[in-house]
């Protein structure tokens, strides 16, 4: 350890540091306010943005393929914004944009440029593709032929813009013509071609910035669209969200990070006390590099930081049990700190990248809400293991250097009769089988009633956008109180998604679609109610702000992530029946928490995708903790395949791991019961699914996971590998 006169130091310089970065957070540095809560960028419905509507350009509507494709397109496009911007369509030719954290619709409209009129010509201006023809272009770098790094924009071709470039290209090679990108009538970019381009994939050099080839490369993919599109109208909204709603949920997350603080100081004393001091830096370092890093914050990256801060905290549980054990087998306080950390450096290190694995993988692949998921967790995870390996540590190493050397002030781990699991694992699969079962029966019930199976919301459906002209200006809380009841008594949902537009009074509702009976019921309950002007109202079906290419998308991300999460399991442990029995407890979880959406018909929606990936997560971390004390039990035996020693082995790891679950659950569960007691309906639906699903994470993880193992490990017991 430390002398006393050091560690008196470095205590003064640690409560300096966190004093200064504590006002930074709230207070933020220069007149921009930079690294303060108040200067992260924020989602539609926590600080509202730009609204703008196209319509498509041409006498006849479009189909719905080309929509659909111009949809997608514009979506990727608009994710250079941010990546909670929305793109959907309202009524048969139209589509609208909203991207938040702006407010000059103005500047956007200059940067998106007009879509759908990008043309290539050759030296004769003789047409050679259309915007149309170009699949995808993104920006990148290669070396030249001196070996030198050049940035260039990579194009793909479509099948038809193929067979024209190769023509053109093969005719204009002899003589390195140059080829013309025109977009809006004017020329962007004029390479020579120096050879013939038969497969497809085109390069564009002479760039002298990534910044620059970004940008030809964005205006190449916006003039891509298979719809031209004309600006219709843009407006700037406010947040879906009220004033209120927002400082509820985070009176609410300060009283859940403050009943934490008071658990794991009463459970873990002195320890409990430097890991709260480490949770509070870690809160404060979060809010700093979400500004820094310009990561948009919206409730599905709510949901990562909850996550990421269960973990925060699990990680330190793992730790100070493992002192607590190692004080209880006799050791001096000093050596069981030094144990304790060095035997759950595995648990800890291999549970967050687990979980940082998919992260990365989602925040690559995935899109809209899912990146914002997947950017909030992987910086949580960082801070987390940062803080827990680190800054605890360090602050531990002082307090002992300041005479807490006793140990009452660390707590002895008394040795626990194992709890014989086991023996009811058949009872917990069935019990597991049978809420799934009910489950799908409910959902199938559900559709046979004319229902869907879930609860889709508009994002996934679409739905009505009602446009509403007040004779006086209400504020959004005004809005959710007084406004909002009367249409949930409508439609029958409490998923009722209101914004203002800014300068003026009106408020865009948008609801599921409703029929002719429920859009008269909606006018007349304004007119009535609050003496608006009938013929102000105006109604339009949208479509789901999720687009078809967007779910496939976010599947696709989600099984990547899961397969790496699921190999490194399997390296990591040696033994694929280790990643086996991750799998199924996984699956379990999201199919209990799906069975729960559709028993009680919580609205699916933008929420649904990142509230199944925090249980995912949660659930895996748990499961390897378990996991990690089978692998270190298992490697102290003999080879052996005698269910009973087996038996025995699993039941004493569950059981020594069992205050770990608990706790971190408990902690965790605080966290999200909090926001769910003092939020608004729409983060009540958001926080109910997740205590359901920490809840099943923690009961798989302590009732099942191991069980499949033991299963696994006894039923393919032949060609077992020591673990």
């Amino acid at each position: 350890m430390m002398k006393k006169r050091n560690a008196i130091i470095y205590l003064i310089v640690l409560l300096l540091v966190m004093v200064g970065l504590g006002y930074m957070a709230i207070f933020g540095v220069g007149a921009d306010k930079s690294g303060s809560a108040s200067s992260i960028d924020l989602g539609l419905d926590l600080a509202g943005g730009v609204s703008i509507t196209y319509q498509a350009v041409g006498e006849e509507a479009p189909s719905k393929e080309d929509m659909d494709d111009t949809i997608y397109k514009l979506q990727m496009r608009v994710q250079n914004y941010s990546t909670e911007a929305q793109v959907y369509q309202e009524g048969t030719d139209r589509i609208n944009i909203e991207i938040p954290g702006v407010s000059d619709a103005n500047t956007i409209l200059e940067e998106l440029g007009k879509p759908g009129s990008l043309v290539f010509y050759d030296k004769d201006q003789k047409e050679v593709l259309t915007g149309s023809d170009v699949d995808t272009a993104a920006a990148g770098s290669q070396q030249d032929s001196m070996g030198n790094q050049e940035y260039v924009v990579q194009l793909t071709l479509t099948e038809e813009g193929t067979k024209k470039f190769a023509e053109a290209t093969q005719a204009a090679v002899a003589n390195h013509d140059i080829i013309y990108i025109v977009y809006d009538g004017a020329i962007v970019s004029s390479p020579s071609v120096q050879a013939a381009i038969t497969d497809g994939n085109a390069v564009i050099t002479g760039m002298s910035s990534y910044e620059e080839a970004d940008t030809l490369a964005s205006t190449i993919r916006i003039g891509g669209l298979k719809v031209e599109l004309e600006e219709l109208r843009s407006n700037v909204v406010g947040a879906q969200l009220g004033s209120s709603a927002i400082r509820t949920s985070l009176i609410a997350g300060a009283i859940g990070l403050l009943l934490v603080i008071i658990f794991m100081i009463a459970v873990y004393r002195i320890p409990g006390v430097a890991a709260s001091l480490a949770l509070i830096l870690y809160t404060i370092l979060d809010v700093i590099l979400l500004d820094a890093f310009e990561i948009t914050l919206t409730l599905p990256g709510i949901a990562g930081i909850i996550l990421s801060i269960g973990m925060a905290v699990d990680a330190n549980v793992i730790i100070f049990a493992r002192v607590k054990e190692e004080i209880g087998s006799g050791r001096t306080v000093s050596d069981a700190l030094k144990t304790g950390f060095k035997k759950a450096l595995s648990a800890i290190i291999d549970g967050n990248i687990t979980t940082l694995i998919a992260a990365i993988v989602l925040g690559i692949m995935g899109t809209g809400s899912i990146k914002g998921f997947a950017q909030t967790l992987a910086l949580g995870i960082f801070l987390s293991m940062l803080t827990a390996l680190f800054v605890t540590r360090f602050i531990i190493r002082i307090f002992y250097s300041l005479g807490a050397e006793d140990v009452k002030f660390y707590g002895i781990a008394k040795e626990k009769k194992p709890v014989d699991f086991l023996s009811k694992r058949f009872v917990f699969i069935g019990i597991s089988l049978a809420v799934i079962v009910i489950g799908f029966v409910v959902m199938g019930v559900n559709s046979g009633s004319g229902k869907n199976a879930l609860n889709y919301s508009l994002e996934f459906v679409g739905g009505t956008s009602t446009t509403v002209d007040f004779p006086e200006e209400y504020t959004l809380d005004r809005i959710d109180s007084e406004i909002v009841p009367y249409i949930e008594d409508i439609t029958g949902d409490s998923n009722v998604q209101s914004t203002k537009v800014a300068g003026s009074n009106q408020v865009i509702f948008k609801t599921r679609t409703l029929n002719v009976t429920e859009r008269e019921a909606f006018v007349t309950a304004m007119v009535d109610n609050f003496s608006v002007d009938e013929s102000s109202i105006t109604a339009e079906s949208i479509s789901s702000t999720i687009s078809n290419e967007m779910r496939a998308d976010a599947v696709i991300a989600i099984v990547v992530a899961a397969v790496c999460m699921l190999i490194y399991i399997w390296i990591r442990f040696s033994d694929v029946r280790f990643a086996a029995s991750s799998v199924l407890a996984l699956l379990h979880d999201v199919l209990v928490v799906l069975a729960f959406y559709a028993i009680a018909r919580v609205s699916v929606g933008n929420t649904f995708i990142a509230c199944m990936l925090t249980i995912v997560g949660y659930s895996i971390n748990a499961t390897i903790v378990i996991f990690d004390r089978i692998r270190e039990k298992y490697r102290s035996m003999h080879d052996t395949n005698d269910k009973a020693e087996l038996k025995d082995l699993v039941n004493e790891a569950v059981t020594q791991t069992l205050s770990r679950s608990i706790f971190t659950s408990l902690t965790t569960f605080i966290m999200v019961a909090c926001l769910y007691v003092l939020g608004v309906s729409s983060i009540k639906e958001f926080a109910l699914p997740l205590m359901v699903g920490i809840l099943c994470g923690t009961y798989s993880s302590i009732c099942l996971a191991g069980a499949m193992w033991y299963i696994f490990r006894t039923v393919f017991a032949k060609k077992a590998k020591k673990a």
